[in-house]
């Protein structure tokens, strides 16, 4: 059994000694919030801890200015942790208040707690590096900085790049309510942009010699909702107009952008479903005397879960138990949950399947289930899961009952709780990893059932061929 390895006290004191300057690290990234491809100072504070940390340093991956990676380590195995550090617009808020009190009005805030996220993942990869430069032991650590994955798709790039071509087995985390294992898939999602162009015409005068390009808007999202009915019920798709033409109401509108979000609980369905949205628009394009282009964004595929690295980490997290949490960070939670409503303390519960409880903060381990669930959100770790065995840890940062994207996630974000959970999770990271980087047994097991998931599918990237990372377009996220 995991737990009763012998080098489990190591991994764990390694953490322990440098966890003072990963919380700051955490913090920092707080401080400087960015988003999608825009995580310049964020990247740089990591890049900053992989030099100080002896990592040998790699950047600009898949020719994206805010990815990177380190790597330690010789031969053996190659274990990679992934980490994010992007935020989310109009979150801004301060840290340790208990109500709604931005530090700058509209501004960016780690409202999916990415701040820990990045820190955690780049800790256990640390401890895993100065383990393997003690015991001797052949084997190579990498640390993935990634950017972009509320929206972006940064891994699903660096996958469709090769950048995971060689790893054996890739190990995350997400802030949570709980500590535990994810054992839930994702949904696939694609990111499209549909830009109408039409003729631009007086709107009193001469109405009949204007094409209107919001018209064909307005027209799609007519026939997309119309489609709804005829279309898997556990799929989704939503939509945001970025451009409606100009503010002025009697100059018909020659140009129009909208975005669509679709998104399907297996990357072959979305890409049937992407196909069925474009039709739509062809037809508004087509009812409208408007010409319409179609831009793919990004794109990610569904999560494929792995049996025997979510049992591995079900132990150790059995044998860590919950982040020892004191009557501070307890009072402190319950503060937290004042602001709360008790449907969002009910989803909390309800979403892990659990009997609805009174604690302000986790003070268990998420229980196994052999079900694969299927979550509602989607991640760039998907494509990732399809080319590497992965798995990942939830890990207890947050009052129970806070929802993600919210200001009461960045409220907590720099935290002693969510430095606890922080601390724990990359504790859990590090110990799997281990397992990992000493069985071959292990990870022959992993890659076999990742194998048997795929049922024979090869990974297809959700990304055209030539796209570029859209660096500039996602400015308007």
């Amino acid at each position: 059994m995991t737990t009763g390895n012998s080098n489990l006290p190591l991994i764990w004191d390694f953490i322990d000694r440098k966890k003072d300057s990963f919380t700051e690290l955490a913090d920092r990234v707080w401080g400087t919030p960015e988003t999608c491809y825009m995580e310049t100072l964020s990247a740089a504070a990591h890049r900053e801890m992989l030099e100080a940390q002896g990592f040998k340093i790699t950047d600009n991956v898949a020719d994206i200015p805010t990815a990177l990676i380190g790597e330690a380590g010789e031969g053996g195995p190659v274990i990679a942790f992934l980490g994010e550090f992007d935020a989310l617009a109009g979150l801004s808020q301060k840290a340790g208040l208990t109500e709604h009190d931005p530090i700058t009005a509209g501004a960016n805030g780690h409202g999916c707690g990415h701040n820990l996220l990045g820190s955690a993942s780049l800790l256990a990869a640390t401890a895993i590096k100065d383990w393997l430069q003690q015991s001797g032991t052949p084997g190579r650590v990498r640390y993935y900085g990634c950017p972009a994955e509320e929206g972006g798709a940064a891994k699903a790039f660096m996958v469709r790049e090769g950048a995971f071509d060689d790893v054996d087995i890739a190990i995350s985390w997400h802030p949570s309510n709980f500590a535990g294992v994810q054992r839930e898939t994702s949904l696939a999602n694609c990111r499209v942009d549909f830009t109408f162009t039409g003729r631009a015409a007086h709107a009193a005068a001469v109405p009949e010699l204007g094409r209107s390009a919001l018209d064909a808007v307005e027209l799609m999202s007519v026939g997309v909702n119309y489609m709804r009915e005829h279309m898997p019920q556990d799929c989704r798709i939503h939509y945001a107009v970025l451009d409606t033409g100009g503010i002025s109401p009697n100059v018909v509108q020659a140009h129009a952008k909208v975005r669509y979000v679709v998104r399907s609980p297996e990357l072959q369905g979305l890409l049937a479903l992407v196909e069925r949205v474009k039709k739509v628009a062809e037809g508004a394009a087509l009812m409208t005397e408007t010409k319409v282009e179609s831009t793919i964004l990004a794109g990610v595929s569904n999560l494929i879960v792995n049996t025997p690295l979510m049992d591995v980490m079900q132990d150790v997290w059995e044998s860590i138990g919950p982040p020892p949490f004191d009557e501070a960070d307890q009072a402190f939670a319950e503060q937290i949950r004042a602001t709360l409503t008790p449907e969002d303390i009910a989803a909390s519960w309800n979403q892990e399947r659990l009997e609805v409880g009174d604690a302000p903060l986790a003070d268990f381990i998420l229980p196994p289930h052999n079900e694969v669930r299927q979550m509602g959100g989607s991640t760039d770790v998907g494509d990732v899961s399809w080319v590497v065995p992965t798995v990942q840890a939830y890990g207890a940062t947050l009052a129970v009952g806070t929802q993600l994207h919210t200001w009461q996630v960045v409220a907590q974000g720099k935290s002693p709780l969510a430095h606890k959970g922080m601390i724990s999770v990359a504790k859990a990271m590090a110990a799997t990893g281990l397992a990992v980087m000493e069985s071959e047994q292990l990870r022959e097991a992993a890659w076999s059932d990742l194998k048997r998931r795929r049922k024979g599918q090869d990974y297809i990237s959700p990304i055209p061929s030539g796209a570029k990372p859209p660096v500039a377009a996602m400015t308007l996220k």
